[in-house]
Protein backbone atom coordinates (compact mmCIF):
# COMPACT_ATOMS: atom_id res chain seq x y z
CA UNK A 1 0.00 0.00 0.00
CA UNK A 2 2.86 2.40 0.81
CA UNK A 3 4.42 1.86 -2.62
CA UNK A 4 1.11 2.44 -4.34
CA UNK A 5 0.51 5.61 -2.36
CA UNK A 6 3.91 6.99 -3.29
CA UNK A 7 3.35 6.26 -6.98
CA UNK A 8 -0.02 7.93 -6.89
CA UNK A 9 1.55 11.03 -5.36
CA UNK A 10 3.99 11.22 -8.27
CA UNK A 11 1.13 10.95 -10.74
CA UNK A 12 -0.95 13.60 -8.96
CA UNK A 13 1.83 16.17 -9.28
CA UNK A 14 2.58 15.47 -12.93
CA UNK A 15 1.66 18.22 -15.38
CA UNK A 16 2.44 15.91 -18.30
CA UNK A 17 0.96 12.52 -19.13
CA UNK A 18 3.25 10.27 -21.22
CA UNK A 19 1.87 8.47 -24.26
CA UNK A 20 2.23 5.18 -22.38
CA UNK A 21 -0.28 6.33 -19.77
CA UNK A 22 -2.65 7.44 -22.51
CA UNK A 23 -2.44 3.99 -24.09
CA UNK A 24 -3.03 1.97 -20.95
CA UNK A 25 -6.11 3.98 -20.06
CA UNK A 26 -7.52 3.28 -23.53
CA UNK A 27 -6.84 6.58 -25.29
CA UNK A 28 -5.08 7.48 -28.53
CA UNK A 29 -4.55 4.54 -30.86
CA UNK A 30 -5.55 2.06 -28.13
CA UNK A 31 -8.79 0.76 -29.71
CA UNK A 32 -6.96 -0.47 -32.81
CA UNK A 33 -4.41 -2.28 -30.63
CA UNK A 34 -6.80 -4.06 -28.29
CA UNK A 35 -6.71 -7.34 -30.23
CA UNK A 36 -3.26 -6.91 -31.78
CA UNK A 37 -0.20 -9.02 -31.09
CA UNK A 38 2.34 -6.51 -29.84
CA UNK A 39 6.09 -6.06 -29.57
CA UNK A 40 7.55 -3.36 -27.34
CA UNK A 41 10.84 -1.45 -27.63
CA UNK A 42 11.61 -0.41 -24.06
CA UNK A 43 14.29 0.40 -21.49
CA UNK A 44 14.27 1.25 -17.76
CA UNK A 45 12.94 4.79 -18.34
CA UNK A 46 9.89 3.33 -20.11
CA UNK A 47 7.59 3.89 -17.16
CA UNK A 48 4.15 5.27 -16.45
CA UNK A 49 3.79 8.42 -14.36
CA UNK A 50 3.21 6.02 -11.46
CA UNK A 51 6.62 4.36 -12.02
CA UNK A 52 5.28 1.12 -13.52
CA UNK A 53 7.50 -0.44 -16.20
CA UNK A 54 5.86 -0.24 -19.60
CA UNK A 55 5.83 -3.99 -20.26
CA UNK A 56 4.02 -4.57 -16.97
CA UNK A 57 1.62 -1.69 -17.59
CA UNK A 58 0.76 -2.84 -21.11
CA UNK A 59 0.11 -6.40 -19.97
CA UNK A 60 -1.90 -5.28 -16.94
CA UNK A 61 -4.09 -3.19 -19.24
CA UNK A 62 -5.01 -6.35 -21.14
CA UNK A 63 -2.90 -5.98 -24.26
CA UNK A 64 -1.37 -9.04 -25.90
CA UNK A 65 2.36 -8.41 -25.53
CA UNK A 66 4.42 -11.08 -27.29
CA UNK A 67 8.02 -9.77 -27.38
CA UNK A 68 10.38 -7.11 -26.06
CA UNK A 69 13.15 -5.31 -27.95
CA UNK A 70 16.15 -3.82 -26.17
CA UNK A 71 18.09 -0.76 -27.46
CA UNK A 72 21.61 0.29 -26.44
CA UNK A 73 22.26 -0.54 -22.77
CA UNK A 74 19.54 -3.25 -22.88
CA UNK A 75 15.83 -3.52 -22.19
CA UNK A 76 16.58 -3.61 -18.46
CA UNK A 77 19.47 -1.12 -18.69
CA UNK A 78 21.92 -3.79 -17.68
CA UNK A 79 24.87 -2.58 -19.78
CA UNK A 80 26.80 0.21 -18.05
CA UNK A 81 29.14 1.54 -20.69
CA UNK A 82 28.93 2.57 -24.34
CA UNK A 83 29.47 -0.03 -27.05
CA UNK A 84 28.81 -3.02 -24.79
CA UNK A 85 26.53 -5.23 -26.83
CA UNK A 86 23.45 -7.03 -25.55
CA UNK A 87 22.47 -10.54 -26.48
CA UNK A 88 19.05 -12.06 -27.04
CA UNK A 89 17.53 -13.60 -23.93
CA UNK A 90 14.32 -14.39 -22.06
CA UNK A 91 13.11 -11.60 -19.80
CA UNK A 92 13.31 -12.83 -16.20
CA UNK A 93 10.19 -10.93 -15.14
CA UNK A 94 7.70 -11.40 -17.97
CA UNK A 95 9.12 -14.56 -19.55
CA UNK A 96 8.93 -12.86 -22.95
CA UNK A 97 11.69 -13.11 -25.55
CA UNK A 98 13.95 -10.06 -25.63
CA UNK A 99 15.48 -9.22 -29.01
CA UNK A 100 18.62 -7.11 -28.82
CA UNK A 101 18.78 -4.12 -31.17
CA UNK A 102 22.30 -3.17 -30.15
CA UNK A 103 24.97 -5.52 -31.37
CA UNK A 104 25.40 -7.47 -34.55
CA UNK A 105 21.71 -6.77 -35.25
CA UNK A 106 20.46 -3.18 -34.87
CA UNK A 107 17.38 -3.45 -37.07
CA UNK A 108 14.57 -5.91 -36.29
CA UNK A 109 14.75 -8.93 -38.57
CA UNK A 110 11.71 -10.44 -40.29
CA UNK A 111 11.98 -13.35 -37.84
CA UNK A 112 11.75 -10.98 -34.87
CA UNK A 113 8.63 -9.37 -36.31
CA UNK A 114 7.00 -12.63 -37.37
CA UNK A 115 3.65 -13.03 -35.66
CA UNK A 116 3.39 -9.39 -34.56
CA UNK A 117 0.69 -6.99 -35.71
CA UNK A 118 2.24 -3.86 -34.20
CA UNK A 119 5.40 -2.65 -32.48
CA UNK A 120 5.18 -0.10 -29.68
CA UNK A 121 8.12 2.27 -29.25
CA UNK A 122 8.49 3.68 -25.74
CA UNK A 123 12.00 5.05 -25.17
CA UNK A 124 12.91 8.22 -23.30
CA UNK A 125 15.10 10.20 -25.68
CA UNK A 126 17.20 13.22 -24.65
CA UNK A 127 16.92 15.46 -27.71
CA UNK A 128 20.41 14.94 -29.15
CA UNK A 129 21.23 13.50 -32.59
CA UNK A 130 24.01 11.22 -31.38
CA UNK A 131 21.83 9.47 -28.79
CA UNK A 132 21.14 6.15 -30.47
CA UNK A 133 17.51 5.64 -29.44
CA UNK A 134 16.18 7.77 -32.31
CA UNK A 135 18.10 5.63 -34.78
CA UNK A 136 16.86 2.43 -33.19
CA UNK A 137 13.41 3.90 -33.83
CA UNK A 138 14.22 4.77 -37.45
CA UNK A 139 15.56 1.29 -38.20
CA UNK A 140 12.57 -0.34 -36.51
CA UNK A 141 10.26 1.84 -38.61
CA UNK A 142 12.04 0.66 -41.76
CA UNK A 143 11.70 -2.97 -40.69
CA UNK A 144 8.02 -2.55 -39.89
CA UNK A 145 7.42 -0.86 -43.24
CA UNK A 146 8.96 -3.83 -45.04
CA UNK A 147 7.03 -6.36 -42.94
CA UNK A 148 3.67 -4.59 -43.02
CA UNK A 149 3.68 -4.17 -39.22
CA UNK A 150 1.97 -1.18 -37.58
CA UNK A 151 4.41 1.10 -35.69
CA UNK A 152 3.17 3.11 -32.71
CA UNK A 153 5.23 5.74 -30.87
CA UNK A 154 4.24 6.30 -27.25
CA UNK A 155 5.54 9.83 -27.04
CA UNK A 156 7.48 11.36 -24.17
CA UNK A 157 8.77 14.87 -23.40
CA UNK A 158 12.06 16.11 -24.74
CA UNK A 159 13.87 16.65 -21.41
CA UNK A 160 15.87 19.63 -22.71
CA UNK A 161 12.83 21.30 -24.27
CA UNK A 162 11.54 21.75 -27.77
CA UNK A 163 12.30 25.40 -28.46
CA UNK A 164 16.02 25.60 -29.16
CA UNK A 165 18.03 23.81 -31.84
CA UNK A 166 21.82 23.89 -31.88
CA UNK A 167 24.79 22.55 -33.78
CA UNK A 168 25.34 21.52 -37.36
CA UNK A 169 23.10 19.31 -39.46
CA UNK A 170 24.63 15.92 -40.22
CA UNK A 171 26.25 15.58 -43.66
CA UNK A 172 25.21 12.47 -45.58
CA UNK A 173 28.82 11.30 -45.95
CA UNK A 174 29.10 11.07 -42.16
CA UNK A 175 26.11 8.84 -41.49
CA UNK A 176 26.54 6.25 -38.73
CA UNK A 177 24.59 4.71 -35.88
CA UNK A 178 24.96 8.03 -34.03
CA UNK A 179 23.35 9.83 -36.96
CA UNK A 180 21.43 8.22 -39.82
CA UNK A 181 19.58 11.26 -41.17
CA UNK A 182 20.36 15.00 -41.59
CA UNK A 183 19.43 16.26 -38.13
CA UNK A 184 21.07 18.99 -35.99
CA UNK A 185 23.07 18.02 -32.94
CA UNK A 186 20.28 19.37 -30.70
CA UNK A 187 17.10 18.80 -32.67
CA UNK A 188 14.30 20.06 -30.39
CA UNK A 189 11.86 17.25 -31.24
CA UNK A 190 10.10 14.51 -29.35
CA UNK A 191 10.32 10.92 -30.59
CA UNK A 192 6.82 11.18 -32.03
CA UNK A 193 7.68 14.32 -33.97
CA UNK A 194 10.91 12.81 -35.23
CA UNK A 195 9.03 9.69 -36.33
CA UNK A 196 6.55 11.78 -38.31
CA UNK A 197 9.39 13.70 -40.00
CA UNK A 198 11.35 10.53 -40.80
CA UNK A 199 8.29 8.76 -42.14
CA UNK A 200 7.31 11.56 -44.48
CA UNK A 201 10.34 13.71 -45.31
CA UNK A 202 12.83 10.84 -45.29
CA UNK A 203 10.57 8.38 -47.03
CA UNK A 204 10.37 5.52 -44.53
CA UNK A 205 6.66 5.17 -45.22
CA UNK A 206 5.63 2.79 -42.44
CA UNK A 207 2.09 2.48 -41.06
CA UNK A 208 2.75 5.01 -38.30
CA UNK A 209 0.70 6.24 -35.37
CA UNK A 210 1.83 8.52 -32.55
CA UNK A 211 0.12 8.67 -29.17
CA UNK A 212 1.15 12.14 -27.96
CA UNK A 213 1.91 13.21 -24.42
CA UNK A 214 -0.79 15.27 -22.79
CA UNK A 215 0.12 18.62 -21.27
CA UNK A 216 3.64 18.98 -22.62
CA UNK A 217 4.69 22.40 -23.89
CA UNK A 218 7.84 23.10 -25.87
CA UNK A 219 9.33 25.49 -23.32
CA UNK A 220 9.06 23.05 -20.41
CA UNK A 221 12.10 21.88 -18.48
CA UNK A 222 12.01 18.37 -17.09
CA UNK A 223 11.10 19.72 -13.65
CA UNK A 224 8.09 21.46 -15.21
CA UNK A 225 6.65 18.11 -16.32
CA UNK A 226 6.28 16.79 -12.78
CA UNK A 227 7.34 13.36 -14.03
CA UNK A 228 9.83 11.16 -12.17
CA UNK A 229 13.30 10.95 -13.70
CA UNK A 230 14.68 7.52 -14.52
CA UNK A 231 18.08 7.31 -16.20
CA UNK A 232 17.56 6.58 -19.92
CA UNK A 233 21.17 5.39 -19.97
CA UNK A 234 23.62 4.87 -17.12
CA UNK A 235 25.71 7.97 -17.79
CA UNK A 236 22.82 10.43 -17.89
CA UNK A 237 21.89 10.12 -14.21
CA UNK A 238 20.04 13.43 -13.81
CA UNK A 239 18.17 16.00 -15.90
CA UNK A 240 21.20 18.26 -15.36
CA UNK A 241 23.30 15.71 -17.25
CA UNK A 242 20.93 16.00 -20.20
CA UNK A 243 21.14 19.80 -20.27
CA UNK A 244 24.91 19.72 -20.91
CA UNK A 245 24.93 16.56 -23.04
CA UNK A 246 24.26 18.15 -26.50
CA UNK A 247 27.70 19.70 -26.39
CA UNK A 248 29.67 17.63 -23.92
CA UNK A 249 29.04 14.42 -25.83
CA UNK A 250 31.62 15.78 -28.28
CA UNK A 251 34.32 15.13 -25.67
CA UNK A 252 33.80 11.43 -26.41
CA UNK A 253 35.62 12.05 -29.68
CA UNK A 254 38.82 13.17 -27.91
CA UNK A 255 41.31 11.86 -25.38
CA UNK A 256 39.81 14.10 -22.68
CA UNK A 257 37.63 12.44 -20.07
CA UNK A 258 33.98 13.46 -20.34
CA UNK A 259 33.48 12.41 -16.73
CA UNK A 260 32.48 8.80 -17.32
CA UNK A 261 33.51 6.84 -14.28
CA UNK A 262 32.48 9.70 -11.96
CA UNK A 263 29.15 10.58 -10.41
CA UNK A 264 28.81 13.68 -12.65
CA UNK A 265 29.37 12.46 -16.22
CA UNK A 266 29.37 15.20 -18.88
CA UNK A 267 29.52 17.87 -16.17
CA UNK A 268 33.09 16.98 -15.16
CA UNK A 269 35.74 17.01 -17.88
CA UNK A 270 39.52 17.02 -18.03
CA UNK A 271 42.71 15.03 -18.52
CA UNK A 272 45.92 14.27 -16.61
CA UNK A 273 47.76 16.87 -18.69
CA UNK A 274 45.38 19.82 -18.15
CA UNK A 275 45.90 22.58 -15.59
CA UNK A 276 42.48 23.31 -13.99
CA UNK A 277 43.22 26.95 -13.16
CA UNK A 278 44.55 27.73 -16.63
CA UNK A 279 41.59 25.95 -18.23
CA UNK A 280 38.99 27.88 -16.24
CA UNK A 281 40.79 31.19 -16.83
CA UNK A 282 40.82 30.53 -20.57
CA UNK A 283 37.09 29.64 -20.59
CA UNK A 284 36.25 32.75 -18.57
CA UNK A 285 37.62 34.87 -21.42
CA UNK A 286 35.03 33.32 -23.76
CA UNK A 287 32.18 34.96 -21.79
CA UNK A 288 29.92 31.94 -22.33
CA UNK A 289 26.30 32.63 -21.34
CA UNK A 290 24.50 30.75 -18.58
CA UNK A 291 27.43 28.68 -17.33
CA UNK A 292 30.26 28.86 -14.81
CA UNK A 293 33.28 26.58 -14.40
CA UNK A 294 34.90 25.37 -11.21
CA UNK A 295 38.51 24.18 -11.43
CA UNK A 296 38.86 20.71 -9.98
CA UNK A 297 40.59 17.34 -10.03
CA UNK A 298 38.87 13.97 -10.37
CA UNK A 299 39.80 10.34 -10.86
CA UNK A 300 37.59 8.25 -13.19
CA UNK A 301 36.90 4.72 -11.99
CA UNK A 302 36.44 3.41 -15.53
CA UNK A 303 36.74 4.44 -19.18
CA UNK A 304 39.29 7.07 -20.21
CA UNK A 305 42.09 7.76 -17.71
CA UNK A 306 40.64 5.25 -15.23
CA UNK A 307 42.56 5.47 -11.97
CA UNK A 308 44.50 8.57 -13.07
CA UNK A 309 44.20 12.01 -11.53
CA UNK A 310 42.68 14.38 -14.08
CA UNK A 311 42.84 18.14 -13.99
CA UNK A 312 39.80 19.89 -15.39
CA UNK A 313 36.60 21.58 -14.42
CA UNK A 314 33.03 21.03 -13.38
CA UNK A 315 30.43 22.79 -15.47
CA UNK A 316 27.69 24.57 -13.50
CA UNK A 317 24.71 25.75 -15.56
CA UNK A 318 23.51 28.99 -13.98
CA UNK A 319 20.83 29.91 -16.52
CA UNK A 320 19.48 27.02 -18.62
CA UNK A 321 17.57 29.37 -20.93
CA UNK A 322 20.74 31.28 -21.85
CA UNK A 323 23.13 28.31 -21.81
CA UNK A 324 24.42 27.13 -25.20
CA UNK A 325 25.86 23.63 -24.71
CA UNK A 326 27.19 23.16 -28.24
CA UNK A 327 29.03 26.47 -28.39
CA UNK A 328 30.33 25.83 -24.88
CA UNK A 329 31.76 22.44 -25.83
CA UNK A 330 33.44 23.90 -28.93
CA UNK A 331 35.08 26.54 -26.72
CA UNK A 332 36.30 23.77 -24.39
CA UNK A 333 37.90 21.91 -27.29
CA UNK A 334 39.52 25.08 -28.62
CA UNK A 335 40.83 25.87 -25.13
CA UNK A 336 42.21 22.36 -24.59
CA UNK A 337 44.09 22.54 -27.89
CA UNK A 338 45.55 25.95 -26.99
CA UNK A 339 46.63 24.85 -23.51
CA UNK A 340 47.95 21.40 -24.38
CA UNK A 341 48.68 21.33 -28.13
CA UNK A 342 50.94 18.30 -27.92
CA UNK A 343 48.74 16.28 -25.56
CA UNK A 344 45.19 16.77 -26.76
CA UNK A 345 44.28 14.29 -29.49
CA UNK A 346 41.26 13.05 -31.37
CA UNK A 347 39.92 9.57 -30.68
CA UNK A 348 40.40 6.88 -33.30
CA UNK A 349 37.87 4.47 -34.80
CA UNK A 350 36.18 2.11 -34.33
CA UNK A 351 33.36 3.97 -32.61
CA UNK A 352 29.69 2.98 -32.61
CA UNK A 353 30.17 0.50 -35.49
CA UNK A 354 32.02 3.03 -37.66
CA UNK A 355 35.41 1.60 -38.66
CA UNK A 356 36.86 4.41 -40.80
CA UNK A 357 35.67 7.90 -39.91
CA UNK A 358 37.04 9.69 -36.84
CA UNK A 359 34.65 9.56 -33.86
CA UNK A 360 34.63 13.36 -33.58
CA UNK A 361 33.57 13.65 -37.22
CA UNK A 362 30.54 11.40 -36.88
CA UNK A 363 29.60 13.10 -33.61
CA UNK A 364 29.82 16.57 -35.17
CA UNK A 365 28.37 15.43 -38.47
CA UNK A 366 31.30 16.50 -40.66
CA UNK A 367 35.05 17.08 -40.43
CA UNK A 368 34.70 20.83 -39.89
CA UNK A 369 35.04 20.84 -36.09
CA UNK A 370 38.20 18.71 -36.10
CA UNK A 371 39.73 20.66 -38.97
CA UNK A 372 38.83 23.99 -37.39
CA UNK A 373 40.33 23.15 -34.00
CA UNK A 374 43.48 21.79 -35.64
CA UNK A 375 43.83 24.98 -37.70
CA UNK A 376 43.47 27.23 -34.65
CA UNK A 377 40.05 28.58 -35.62
CA UNK A 378 37.84 30.27 -33.04
CA UNK A 379 34.53 28.80 -31.90
CA UNK A 380 32.72 31.55 -33.81
CA UNK A 381 34.54 30.60 -37.01
CA UNK A 382 33.83 26.89 -36.48
CA UNK A 383 30.12 27.55 -35.97
CA UNK A 384 29.76 29.89 -38.96
CA UNK A 385 26.85 28.88 -41.17
CA UNK A 386 25.13 26.70 -38.57
CA UNK A 387 22.23 29.12 -38.05
CA UNK A 388 21.23 28.82 -41.72
CA UNK A 389 21.28 25.02 -41.47
CA UNK A 390 19.07 25.15 -38.39
CA UNK A 391 16.58 27.44 -40.12
CA UNK A 392 16.29 25.03 -43.06
CA UNK A 393 15.78 22.07 -40.73
CA UNK A 394 13.17 23.95 -38.70
CA UNK A 395 11.21 24.68 -41.86
CA UNK A 396 11.25 21.00 -42.84
CA UNK A 397 9.92 19.77 -39.47
CA UNK A 398 7.35 22.50 -38.92
CA UNK A 399 4.28 20.61 -40.12
CA UNK A 400 5.24 17.51 -38.16
CA UNK A 401 5.22 19.18 -34.74
CA UNK A 402 2.64 17.92 -32.27
CA UNK A 403 2.96 20.48 -29.48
Amino acid sequence: MAAGGSAGAVSARAAVTPGLDVLVRGGGDAPTLRDARLGLIAHPASITSELQFSADAVRAAGYDLRALFGPQHGARGEKQDNMIESGHYTDPVTGLPVHSLYGEVRKPTPEMLDGLDAVLFDLQDVGVRVYTFMWTMALAMEACAAAGVHFVVLDRPNPIGGVRREGPVLREDYRSFVGLHPVPLRHGLTCGEMARWLNDERGIGCDLAVIPCEGWQRDMSWDDTGLPWVMPSPNLPTPDSCVVYPGMVLIEGTNLSEGRGTTRPFELFGAPWLDPAALVARLARANLPGVAFRPCHFEPTFQKHAGALCGGAQMHVTDPDAFEPVCTAVEILVAARELAPHSMAWGQPPYEYEETLAPIDILWGSASLREGVDAGATATEILAGVDAELETFSESVGRHLLY
